[in-house]
């Protein structure tokens, strides 16, 4: 694709690369630059062959979370930190509560995202990224307003549940928390 040219022990750069099918030869460039250049869409014949017929959809991901002694299952959203606590699982760890909502510790990094919110809704489940913490909100948290459910700051979305999260009132800090694979 394209001609080297430089001398061992330096940083090569490439004259003669292909961008766009066109040969630029005027212009210095390095490797980098022409994947900047491809942009990041993965198009249809790269990506890999799906088993149903969803094409650009991903398979349906659940996880059976365990908290103190009650199971729920939960639908993983199409989010970047959905995908990163995903190929975490399995996660232990132990539960704190914070008003009527419970917090857990796990080993996965992410920033901020665009859609992170403040405001918890009923059945989504929320990872705190300042505090690498998956947090269920279930009541008024110490920072409610109005019947309100708020999160102590703006956290991600990661997952979803049809269960009341409700019957997590009766769990203790300190109680045991699983999150694994379906």
């Amino acid at each position: 694709m394209c001609n080297g040219r430089g001398k061992p022990g330096r940083l090569l750069l490439w004259q003669g690369c292909l961008a766009k099918g066109q040969l630029i030869r005027s212009a210095w460039c390095m490797p980098t630059n022409i994947l900047r250049k491809r942009g990041s869409k993965i198009s249809a014949k790269d990506a890999p062959a799906k088993a149903s017929g969803d094409a650009g959809r991903l398979p349906v991901r659940t996880v059976a979370i365990t908290i103190g002694g009650h199971t729920f299952s939960a639908t993983l959203l199409d989010t970047p930190i959905a995908g990163r606590i995903w190929a975490a699982l399995p996660l232990y760890s132990s539960a704190e509560t914070w008003g009527q909502a419970i917090h857990f510790e796990v080993p996965v990094e992410s920033g901020r995202e665009r859609g992170a919110t403040l405001k918890a809704e009923r059945g989504t489940l929320y990872f705190w990224s300042d505090e690498h913490r998956v947090i269920l909100a279930f009541g008024a948290t110490p920072l409610a307003r109005d019947g309100e459910m708020r999160l102590p700051v703006p956290c991600n979305a990661w997952a979803a549940t049809e269960t009341d999260l409700s019957i997590l009132a009766a769990v203790t800090p300190g109680a045991k928390v699983s999150v694994v694979r379906r």
